[in-house]
């Protein structure tokens, strides 16, 4: 039996209205976590996995809450995804890698270094229509010893794209103190990547930045400051399929149009540092609180990815 709460919500746009399903209770799914992180929805498993960064594992979770260990130990977890064959694309901190793990199980590194330098803790990650893999690479992961472990930085915070056809890993972004969460809009013309600053200094630079995808090579062009939430920054976010943002925040969820305008707020027990949408229609949104997994149906349908 899954505990049920009443969601707040906040209307700062009439558009808003029509997201809200006023009689969809807020479901903790679990609870008694520590960092939860990178959840990613299975349809063909009806399951969702995430991540529970500091107990060093992935969590396998049922829309029933019925809760089991996918993997432990797991490298210290953070995003994932999944590729074009339906293969589980991770982050490692402790490794300090994009990891897959494919069909048969096997876990492989698929890439570990940049120009001969480590990365430094690849966070969230995206798998655009073509196969390519996007990924945020901040210093966060390895700042601290409760994610992971401290270790020393090689590069800077940037983004990267992997072509896992021909291992060739492209940096398309370096001018962010803290890249984190990315989401491509439905058509993948625009790539969003938050920008959440620097860890221990919290008046750095935080804002949703916007990106226009170069349709014929791993470029991003045209960047731009696109929203600043406030209380606090995004963290990780997700675009349903009219291409309006549902983004982890420190207080909540809010929801941002594709025009850049604040449409509403849903108020949750503490801040939000992930989510993404699942159930049979995509309607069901998987949100990380903290140590706490909430499930909210919502009148709006996730972008479909891969």
């Amino acid at each position: 039996m899954t505990a049920r709460l009443v969601p707040r919500y906040e209307i700062v746009d009439p558009r808003f209205a029509s997201f809200v399903l006023a009689n969809a209770a807020l479901e903790t799914l679990v609870g008694d976590c520590r960092w939860l992180e990178g959840p990613v929805w299975f349809a063909d498993h009806d399951l969702l996995l995430v991540s529970d960064i500091p107990n060093d594992r992935i969590l396998r979770v049922t829309e029933r809450a019925e809760v089991s260990i996918f993997r432990q130990p797991a490298g210290y977890p953070n995003g994932h995804a999944r590729d074009l064959e339906g293969r589980l694309i991770g982050c490692s901190h402790q490794h300090r890698c994009l990891f897959r793990t494919r069909l048969d199980g096997e876990i492989e590194t698929l890439v570990d270094r940049y120009e001969g330098r480590r990365l430094n803790a690849p966070n969230d990650v995206v798998v655009k229509s073509d196969g390519t893999v996007w990924f945020t690479d901040p210093h966060y992961g390895i700042e601290t010893d409760y994610e992971g472990g401290k270790q020393v930085a090689e590069l800077p915070p940037s983004v990267y794209c992997l072509d896992p056809r021909t291992g060739m890993l492209t940096l398309v972004a370096d001018d962010f103190d803290g890249p984190n969460g990315l989401a491509f809009s439905p058509d993948e013309q625009t790539l969003y990547i938050a920008e959440s600053g620097t860890q221990f200094d919290p008046q750095s630079k935080r804002c949703l930045r916007a990106f226009d995808v170069a349709a014929d090579a791993p470029r991003l062009r045209n960047g731009r400051d696109f929203h600043r939430v406030e209380p606090g920054y995004v963290d990780g976010f997700r675009c349903d399929s009219e291409g309006n943002l549902w983004c982890g925040t420190g207080d909540g969820v809010h929801v941002i149009s594709p025009g850049g305008d604040l449409l509403g707020k849903i108020g949750l027990p503490g801040s939000v540092q992930n989510l993404c949408f699942g159930g049979r229609h995509r309607s069901r949104l998987f949100l990380c609180a903290s140590g706490t997994l909430f499930a909210l149906s919502v009148n709006r349908r996730g972008a479909q990815r891969p």
